[in-house]
């Protein structure tokens, strides 16, 4: 038998080794996923972690799908060691994507470059002032921001749905619910010629570095993180617990907001129902699996890429439902989740207690006592 013993002090190595198992866990419910459905195993492993970076294209694309999963998850991440529970960073995505669409639909052929930057502003102040409800109401009405930035989400969709059927629907556009296609000038600048990368990964990846000086090397950040984790400690500290959810809230806002700016002026180009592409949601899983640390979500941003590309190939080349790529993102929480324990706990074996005497020994012992007893009572009065 074995049994979960509490750990005198949290283990260091499963700190980071965690993530690392729950992946090799979920390959191989994967792997046993793909047999029952009938398809070969190592060709379903192939298509999620072997096709993704075969070539130099399918690295571009890999990126393309990181960024924004990264520049969410480091807002995210914020929050969550703020302990703020902001679990509506895709409608704050999609508010994002709505106000750069806007304003990327002014541009006409007078227009220049520096619609670029002004697209970027709109989506991060759109995605900050969404996320302001929600610290509106966690300050001043104590509301629960798990399911106040929950519902927004549904808001946001509908404000989406609205907007691309009536305000911002392309004339032109045969009665569909969508925008006219941006103009070239609006274009998110390529890294590569001939690629989709665009400077968002440049941003990505420089957001990544302020968040870890911002965290571990400024006192600011220091103040961020004891705010939201212990308020009483923080006002005592002269550190304003009020000011931790502002700037959380905030910072994640603004950088969903980015992300969905980065999208609808990139590789979508226009505002369309789909611009929903579960980005918050999957950032999320991207925060936890890297710790909650700029470095490590730059590498589970990637892997969650993956499941993205993968989900889209098992359709195309397996015959597989696209909703796979959930599946997999679900297994890698769940066995995060799961993983996780041995942090605070370590599995030892459990003693197997003694066998008690047999029935049959007990009775012959039981009947042998009174014939015994007179003989034991006489021996005592002798001594």
């Amino acid at each position: 038998m074995l049994k979960l013993e509490p750990r005198p002090q949290l283990s260091r190595f499963w700190s980071y080794g965690s993530p690392i198992l729950a992946l090799l866990i979920t390959v191989v419910i994967g792997v046993a996923l793909f047999a029952l459905l009938g398809k070969d195993p190592v060709k379903g492993l192939l298509v999620f972690f072997w096709e993704p970076i075969k070539s130099g294209y399918a690295i571009g694309e890999l990126m393309v799908k990181a960024t924004p999963l990264l520049i969410i998850a480091l807002g995210l991440a914020v929050c969550f060691r703020s302990n703020v529970w902001n679990i509506g960073a895709e409608g704050q995505f999609v508010i994002g994507a709505i106000a750069a669409g806007y304003v990327a639909l002014l541009a006409d052929r007078s227009t220049g470059p520096w619609i670029v930057p002004a697209i970027i502003l709109a989506g991060i102040l759109g995605g900050m002032a969404w996320a302001a409800i929600v610290a509106l109401l966690r300050d001043r009405f104590n509301a629960n921001e798990i399911l106040v930035s929950l519902m927004l989400v549904y808001v946001a969709t509908l404000v989406l749905g609205y907007m691309v059927a009536g305000p911002l629907k392309d004339p032109m556009g045969f009665n569909f619910p969508q925008s006219k296609t941006f103009d070239a000038v609006t274009q998110i600048p390529r890294l590569i010629k001939g690629s989709r990368v665009s400077i968002g990964l440049l941003i990505a990846l420089a957001g990544a570095a302020m968040l870890w000086v911002f965290l571990f090397r400024t006192r600011a950040g220091f103040a961020q993180q004891v705010g939201g984790l212990a308020p009483a400690a923080a006002r005592y500290a002269g550190f304003s617990a009020r000011r931790a959810v502002w700037i959380a809230l905030l910072t994640s806002g603004g950088a969903a907001g980015l992300a969905g700016a980065l999208e609808v002026a990139g590789p979508i180009g226009q505002l369309s129902p789909y611009v929903p592409a579960g980005y918050g949601f999957a950032a999320i899983i991207v925060a936890f699996v890297g710790r909650l640390h700029p470095v490590g979500m730059i590498f589970s941003a990637i892997l969650m890429s993956m499941f993205y590309i993968g989900g889209e190939l098992a359709q195309s080349r397996l015959g597989l439902p696209k909703s796979l790529t959930g599946v997999f993102q679900g297994l890698l929480l769940f066995t995060l989740l799961a993983c996780d324990t041995l942090i605070a706990y370590r599995i030892r074996r459990k003693a197997t207690p003694k066998a008690a005497p047999s029935t049959a020994a007990t009775s012959s012992l039981q009947a042998s006592t009174p014939l015994n007893a007179p003989a034991v009572r006489a021996t005592e009065g002798a001594l």
